[in-house]
């Protein structure tokens, strides 16, 4: 994939950032923490190894959850509304954006739905995309 650049922002409006890079993923995720997180039956994540990566406003109102029996799970959210915002390695080794918080559709589609072995018996069909047990085998 290409380098893109990413712009989003929170539901109140308060925190606004601006990520590029090449994109590695973007997945529907239906492991149960993510659909803990996200109240919903998965979380879509555009995953990615950023060049940049800026917030344009508000970054002293992110706080962040890591579950504490987990190696890698962190949620990065906006304090005044509690709207999911991206993870951002501070190496910038790695970023996982919520699409969901982007300004605009995302010029790349799914690749893939993960953990749909552990996906809500009401949750959606698979549809088109891949779908994988656990993460996918290119990992």
């Amino acid at each position: 994939m290409s380098q893109s650049t990413f712009s989003g922002s929170c539901l109140c409006g308060s925190v606004r950032y601006e990520i590029s890079g090449n994109p590695r993923s973007f997945y529907h995720c239906h492991c149960r923490r993510c659909r803990k997180t996200t109240g919903t039956g998965h979380a879509s994540n555009i995953i990615l190894k950023p060049e940049a990566a800026k917030w344009l406003a508000g970054e002293e109102l992110l706080e962040s959850f890591k579950v504490p029996d987990a190696k890698r799970f962190r949620t990065v959210f906006c304090s005044n509304c509690g709207s999911p915002l991206p993870r951002i390695a501070p190496d910038l080794s790695l970023a996982v954006i919520p699409a969901g918080s982007l300004d605009e559709s995302p010029a790349i589609d799914p690749t893939a739905r993960i953990f749909w072995e552990s996906r809500a018996n009401w949750s959606c069909d698979a549809g088109e995309i891949p779908v994988w047990a656990e993460y996918p085998e290119e990992r």
